[in-house]
Parts: structure tokens; sequence; C-alpha cells
């Protein structure tokens, strides 16, 4: 498929810009720079090293003189690559250079599945222009364009997320610890207890033995690993409960973060990551919040069929998991809300699968009555502030 860009005599006559648009193929060894101007019929290519901002500029600056010169008129330059490894720092780069950037979502961008195809940087390149001009043309099911966040705001995401990544490390220590004990027999044995070091001098196998040299000398060196990690989580809860305590604290979201701590059932960790992963943003609408955490519900209408396909999960993972942990937490320390009578009288005493449904739906008017409470200072109808 061929994109061309034609320059039309009211446009020169009125000295209006010339489009030219650029998209960028990322990766670690070399940027693929795919370029389509108002001079060709076909995209140009270039190869500029990876992370070499100054040699992407330097080729734009190049290519958009050549067509100014051509064209006599001023040329505006539009580009676009995907989100992914490389993070924002590009975006701002050329943001600063003058250059209008799209960050695009790689799971928008439309593909032939039909038959296997071709994948190559030079292709994606391509592809990525024909759907930035579509985009820019006001197609919107083109690909859908990340929301940028400030450098602040990227910032203001550590806490949590290194929290997160320090839990599941933890888990996996305690874990290995156990199986290493349970192939001996010991299925008592307790890692996060403080004097883990003593009780296991006193271990003893199924049989009666002593633990075996090495497979003590490993499980030792295990504890270790787990006592940094344990060491790290209660720095990185210091920072975080240091939000609460400060009355003049300058992280980004602290007055969110102590709003919605005010409400029951609603700790440190919960404000910090719905509010450092969710309500950091500007929603329109209830819509708008239910889909960037995958909340949003699937119809299927074609023809005689009609029915739901259940939640969409395509957005944010780590919110939708905490929204799902929160709904749970929010049935025991508010059972009188609006919405806890809600899931009781859709629920009653139903088990399993039918609860696990309504959950999600909780969860999702939860999230919604959050950001009005957040945008508006509206308490959940029913619900209580921690006293």
């Amino acid at each position: 498929m061929e994109v061309r860009i034609e320059n039309t005599p009211s446009a020169a006559v009125n000295n209006e810009p010339a489009q030219c648009f650029v998209a960028i193929e990322l990766s670690k060894s070399s940027w693929v720079v795919g370029f389509q101007t108002p001079l060709a019929t076909q995209t140009s290519r270039y190869q500029v090293k990876a992370c070499d901002a100054k040699a992407l500029l330097d080729l734009i600056d190049r290519v958009r003189a050549r067509v100014a010169r051509e064209l006599g008129r001023p040329v505006e330059v539009m580009s676009c690559f995907e989100a992914g490894y490389d993070g924002f720092w590009l975006h701002r780069v050329l943001e600063a250079h003058g250059i209008r950037n799209h960050v695009l979502d790689p799971a928008s961008l439309q593909v032939n599945r039909r038959a296997r195809q071709p994948k190559t940087d030079r292709i994606d390149a391509d592809r990525m222009v024909r759907a930035l001009i579509r985009k820019l043309r006001g197609e919107p099911e083109a690909c859908s364009v990340v929301c940028v966040p400030s450098p602040e705001q990227e910032d203001a995401k550590r806490l949590h997320r290194e929290r997160g990544r320090l839990i599941a490390e933890r888990v996996a220590h305690v874990n290995r610890i156990k199986g290493l004990c349970a192939t001996q027999g010991i299925y008592d044995y307790q890692p996060m207890c403080s004097d883990r070091l003593e009780r296991l001098e006193k271990l003893r196998t199924g049989d009666g033995r002593a633990l075996p040299i090495r497979l003590k000398a490993e499980i030792v060196r295990e504890i270790k690993r787990l006592e940094l990690i344990l060491e790290m989580i209660e720095t990185v809860e210091a920072d975080r409960d240091r939000i609460f305590k400060d009355k003049k604290s300058t992280h980004l979201n602290a007055d969110k973060i102590k709003m919605l701590a005010k409400l029951k059932a609603i700790g440190p960790e919960f404000s910090t990551t719905l509010v450092g992963e969710v309500f950091y943003r500007e929603f329109a609408n209830r819509r708008q919040v239910g889909s960037y955490v995958g909340l949003a519900s699937s119809p299927f209408c074609s023809g005689s069929l009609d029915r739901d396909q259940g939640i969409s999960k395509a957005g944010n993972p780590k919110a939708r998991t905490m929204m799902i942990e929160l709904a749970w937490t929010w049935l025991r320390l508010q059972p009188d809300s609006a919405l806890s009578c809600w899931f009781r009288q859709r629920v009653g005493n139903l088990k399993g699968r039918p609860r696990r449904i309504a959950i999600v739906a909780m969860a999702r008017k939860l999230l919604v009555a959050l950001w009005r409470y957040l945008q508006t200072g509206v308490i959940p109808t029913g619900a209580e502030l921690k006293a």
C-alpha cells in the first residue's frame, strides 16, 4: 500500500507548511528511520546508530531542509515510534526539538492475519508511517497513541512498583527454602520468623538425621538473600509511609494519596498504587476509567447472537489486580456501603464462580466511585471515613 501526500495549488499559495512524516523503528543495535515526504510516493529509509539522538535529529533536519528547498515552503515534521523498552526519553528529545511526536501502542497497529507474514524493521517502519498518516487524517481506528507521562509522573510510580518486585522476590526465596526443607521431610519451618537461623540449627529430617552439610549451606545463603530483600522492603515502605507523615511531602500525588487513604479499607499500599497507576491521569467519563484498567465490558453482537464476553483485560494489569483485591477488602471493612449491599443482594448465599464474577463488577463500580471521590470530594454512598 502506497500513501502519497498531494500538494494542492491553494496550499502552496497560502504558504501552508508541508507535512513530513517520520517513523522510527527502535532496537538495541540500530534505528531504522522511515520518511514519507511530498517529494516521493514511497517511504525513504535511513539507518542511524541506536540511542544516538543527535544523529537522528541531524537526519531529520537534513530531510526537512531538502523538502523546504524543493517546495519553497516551511515543513512541519511529525514523527512516531512504538512504546516499549526504550521508554519516553526520545519523545521528550523530539518534542524539545520542535517535532510533533506520537508514541504508538504496538498492539493497536493493524496487521494482516490471513497467513504468515514477513517481519523486518523496514516493514515495521513502513507500517508505522501509514498508521500515523491515517491517524492524523482523522481515522481513530488506525492506531492508538500512548499518553506520555511527565518525568515527575514516571518517578512517582517507582515506590509501589519496586515494592511489588521485592515482594515477588521474597515469595520466591521463601518458597525455595520451604521446597528444600520438604525434600527432607520438613514441613513446619517458617523462613519469615525472626529466629529463622536459630530454628534452622535444630531441624531434623524426616528420618531423624541432621540436615546435610551442603543443603544446609544452600538454605543459609537463601536466608541471607531473603534478609536482604526484607531490609529493602522495609526501606521502601518507610519512604512510602513518609508521604502520610510529612505534611509538606514533595511527592507529586501526595494530596490524592492522603485523601484516598482517609476511607476505611484503603491503606498506604492501596492508595499509593491506585493513585500512581490510575488516578494521576485525567479521564473524561467513567467508561474511560473502566477501560484504562481493563474492567470495561466486551459485548459480542452479530446477527442473532448477542452476549457479553466479559471484561476486556486490555488495561493496566497492576491496577486491575489491585482493584479486585480492594473489592474483597471493601466487603469486609465497609459492609454498610451501597456497593457492599449491592453485592450481597446480587450474589446472596452463592459461592464460587458467581461471586468471582460479581466481584469484578463491584471492582469496576468501586473504581468509578473512588475516581468521583477524588474529583469532586463526594464520599461513596454509605462509606465510612477513618476515625
